[in-house]
């Protein structure tokens, strides 16, 4: 039976099987142990608890495409993968679970809930790697980590540890971003930025002297019942006499300053602000420059406490509404407007965070940062890419403020600090003294040396930011802090793939624990992705509900058709992509356009193998210099020049470039020249050219399989195991990439070959528009004044006579066309005139009625659409859709009246 490739190509079947092949086999098993220079990417952890969405899927095969690429150069890979414990979200679906139980976390005891989420993590929370899978990524699955494994649990154990031994790790009574809803502290990345249309109010407040009022605007007037003070810029000159003086604070009757602050704007309101310390951040730093008190009006749930005065008890925007009502009763309301401004939000609890001085744990940031920066300055390190994040990287380190680590949470990274609550009553105080230690047994130990045995210790009962331990990934998934194999080889990692939005949170976290612990650079280089965008351009996001499902478009289009269009959209590195979708048929015209590439590599592959008479490429051997005619010397020079512009696009993260330059190589030259132009004598009873001919094909296909098989690594497997006729005993995947033959490479034997090629596309044009049918032979006539174009033509003769079905014998190529041809068709190419004889061959009466009359319909749809639009009524009353389906339409009618005007005057 003929070895070849079935006559469809199933994605399903066959990503399936590859998938389980490699995984099956450890075929991307890393082995410290082994030769060659590392190349090593660690996963950015997706959250356990999500579920594949584009984004994870254009992150993934940026970085696959890469790890595959690297690892057929011969390099030691390992690509790592793990998932986040992702505090807050796992968190919150066990609140919901256990509040539709009709209970709470707290009635179920700490023990028991976290017995019931690390139930949940193993039930649920191996979706998202699932699906990954279906990616086909090649991760070393053998390595798998989690931010709450054993090892990274001692890993963050350790850092902890030391961060505090050293004094870069602190408790403190400050200002931090609280969720009410999950009465939690939240990081700047968990908060999302929302366009609110709000307002802003003024209000009058005394001078306490009586000598008049200042007025002050706000969006959040419940905050003033906080304020300790009022600020105007030094600069202004219109509140110079008043700095110094007090005001009496409307409702609470409290005395408080006039500072001078250049943090206030002048042209915010009427420049004079009210001041709230424990309930803005720009309000605590004055606070802090100016010895303020710091008046916490809020409860952790949002609602207002005993500083509050009468509005005691009430949510933080019924006391909005109320302290306005009683403002303005009082006579302190001077008008209202409304205001457009951003409001924080929790993006877990989707209510708005509040500033609220909260006693939490912070690392100091500044030792930390002065390492990264000056890895930076100095080195370069580490290198983006785009170099225009550097700076944006660069500004975020300078401008860093002290982390606050804690979150009121149960899962997570308990915070190992113990509370010798003996000291002051059984509670735990902001004057409680502790313990830090790494275990319950050395806590005690400490304690009991500090105060004595009776000690009764409590611990900490807050977990860690989960950037905390995501900073330290590239390195405790290694390992750390114990030497090891993989540390010693794999780090510093090679690269790292990642958004841009998240820089700030994980990439610079990332870079200030590694350079603390491990005095380097976490990852050589940064690449830095855009956004994946809906059809409309417009960012995907839940909020928005335009989010498109990657498991829909590969069940309908395979893996590997997804993963290339989205490779292959990318115009530059750091670009945002976008997606064409057909919404109601749930369609991608992209994704579509990228699975007919793969099947007609598929076709072309099976047309190979159908003329190789079952020898594989290595029984064939390498094409004969010597006997190599001159489109297997045009297609070999091309291949060769695609390895080096692949291989130069590749190591340069030109992903979506290399993409583009496989695509018009394989489906341009290859498939529509080359394999046409060798079909003769693939036919043919001349056994030595034919052997050249499959000797071509075969060497040039193995080679493109090569090429592709980082875009497309499944349906290249498939196509190779088939076309080498190799068992299981080993894959494409772990092959050697392709190395440019610099000898193959002939720009002028291409230049040359584009005429032949430009000869053959311009006789098909002409018989395409005089509609000659395929199977009509016709006489063509070359004319060249260039002795070398001449000589071109005539090498190339053989091969025009084929592909533009030009009669034998019926070939003219020559200086000067002498003597009456009689009427003709002309086309040109370059500065040679191509000319078809239309005796005999077609009715030019007859075509040029037919096209007339094309013609004549043609004007009319333009009088009509051109009419309409000429029509205010319409233009201005129909819908937006209706009118620019009436100008597309006249502009396709436009056009093709100009090409028909111009074939008849060519006729």
């Amino acid at each position: 039976m003929t070895v070849n490739l079935p006559s469809q190509y199933d994605p399903t079947e066959t990503e399936a099987k590859w998938q389980q092949y490699w995984e099956d086999r450890h075929v991307f098993k890393a082995d410290p142990d082994a030769p060659g220079e590392p190349y090593c990417v660690v996963i950015p952890p997706p959250n356990v608890t999500g579920s594949l969405h584009m984004g994870h899927a254009f992150e993934s095969a940026l970085i696959d495409t890469l790890v595959r690429y690297h690892r057929m150069q011969g390099r030691n890979t390992l690509w790592l993968p793990g998932t986040d414990h992702a505090s807050i979200a796992v968190q919150t679906i066990l609140d919901q679970q256990l509040k539709a139980e009709g209970t709470n976390r707290h009635e179920l005891g700490r023990e028991k809930f976290l017995e019931r989420a690390w139930k949940w993590k193993i039930e649920s929370g191996g979706k998202i790697v699932n699906q990954l899978r279906r990616l086909g990524v090649s991760v070393d699955w053998s390595r798998e980590r989690f931010t709450m494994d054993e090892g990274l649990s001692e890993a963050v154990l350790e850092a902890f540890v030391r961060l505090y031994n050293e004094g870069l790790i602190y408790r403190g009574n400050y200002l931090v971003n609280w969720c009410p809803e999950s009465q939690s502290a939240v990081s700047d990345l968990e908060v999302e930025q929302k366009e609110v249309v709000g307002h802003l109010w003024h209000f009058r407040y005394p001078l306490s002297d009586g000598s008049g009022y200042v007025e002050v605007a706000t969006t959040r007037p419940e905050t003033m019942l906080g304020d300790t003070a009022v600020a105007v810029n030094p600069e202004d000159d219109r509140y110079q006499s008043i700095i110094g003086k007090t005001v009496t604070l409307p409702l609470m009757k409290r005395e408080i300053p006039i500072i001078a602050d250049e943090l206030v704007d002048r042209e915010f309101g009427t420049g004079c602000v009210k001041v709230t310390p424990a309930h803005d951040p720009n309000d605590f730093e004055m606070g802090q420059r100016h010895q303020l008190p710091k008046i916490n009006i809020m409860n952790k749930d949002g609602s207002l406490n005993e500083n509050a005065g009468e509005f005691q008890g009430q949510d933080r925007f019924e006391a909005r509404k109320n302290v306005v009502k009683r403002l303005e009763e009082e006579g302190f309301l001077v008008k209202v407007e409304d205001y457009s401004h951003t409001v924080p939000y929790s993006d877990r609890g989707k209510v708005p965070v509040e500033p609220l001085m909260s006693t939490q744990w912070f690392v100091k940031i500044d030792p930390l940062a002065d390492f990264a920066l000056n890895c930076l300055d100095e080195s370069d390190a580490p290198h983006f890419v785009p170099e225009r994040w550097k700076k944006v990287y660069r500004d975020w380190l300078v401008n860093l403020k002290d982390w606050c680590i804690s979150r009121q949470l149960w899962w997570g990274h308990q915070i190992p600090a113990w509370y010798a609550v003996s000291e002051t009553n059984g509670e735990i105080t902001d004057s409680t003294p502790f313990v830090v230690a790494k275990s319950d047994e050395e806590a005690l130990e400490k304690a009991k040396s500090q105060f004595g045995d009776d000690v009764e210790l409590v611990r900490d009962p807050d977990v860690l930011d989960t950037w905390f331990s995501s900073g330290l990934w590239p390195f405790s998934t290694m390992g750390w802090p114990h030497e090891t194999k993989d540390l010693a080889k794999y780090y510093p990692t090679t690269t790292l793939v990642t958004g841009f939005d998240i820089i700030f949170f994980w990439v610079a976290r990332m870079t200030m624990m590694a350079g603390h612990f491990t005095g380097q650079m976490p990852f050589k280089d940064v690449y830095i992705h855009g956004l994946v965008r809906d059809e409309n351009n417009k960012k995907m996001s839940k909020s928005a509900g335009n989010g498109i499902d990657p498991l829909l478009l590969i069940n309908k289009y395979g893996t590997d058709s997804l993963r290339y269009t989205m490779i292959r959209e990318v115009a530059g590195a750091g670009q945002d992509i976008r997606l064409e979708y057909d919404r109601k048929k749930d369609e991608s015209a992209s994704v579509e356009a990228s699975r007919n590439f793969t099947n007609k590599l598929w076709n072309a592959a099976r047309f190979v193998m159908m003329n190789l008479e079952e020898q594989t490429p290595q029984q064939l051997g390498h094409p004969d210099a010597d006997k190599l005619e001159l489109a297997d010397k045009w297609i070999l020079s091309r291949f060769n020049q695609t390895v080096r512009q692949t291989d130069d696009y590749l190591s340069h993260y030109g992903l979506g470039e290399a993409a583009k330059g496989l695509y018009e190589f394989i489906w341009g030259d290859f498939c529509d020249w080359y394999i046409e132009l060798v079909k003769p004598r693939l036919q043919g009873d001349d056994a030595d050219t034919k052997r050249v001919a499959q000797q071509t094909l075969a060497f040039v296909l193995d080679g493109i399989l090569k090429l592709l098989h980082p875009f497309l690594p499944h349906i290249t497997e498939e196509i190779w195991h088939t076309l080498t006729q190799t068992g299981e005993e080993t894959c494409l995947a772990v092959q050697g990439y392709p190395k440019t033959e610099e000898s193959a490479i002939d720009p002028d034997l291409e230049e040359a070959f584009d005429l032949v090629i430009g000869a053959i596309r311009t006789l098909r044009n002409l018989r395409a528009e005089l509609e000659i049918k395929p199977s009509v032979r016709i006489a063509a006539m070359l004319q060249s004044d260039s002795d070398r174009e001449r000589d071109i033509l005539t090498q190339g003769a053989p091969y025009i006579e084929n592909l533009a079905r030009v009669g034998q014998d019926q070939l003219t190529i020559a200086e000067n066309l002498n003597g009456d041809s009689g009427k003709t068709i002309a086309g040109v190419v370059g500065t040679v005139q191509v000319l078809i004889p239309l005796a005999g061959v077609v009715d030019i009466d007859a075509i040029r009625a037919k096209i007339e009359k094309r013609l004549e319909k043609a004007q009319a749809e333009v009088k009509s659409y051109a009419g309409r639009l000429g029509n205010p009524n319409f233009v201005n009353k129909a819908p937006e859709a209706v009118v620019q389906g009436a100008r597309d339409a006249l502009a396709e009618a436009e056009t093709q009246v100009a090409m028909l005007q111009d074939r008849l005057s060519r006729l």
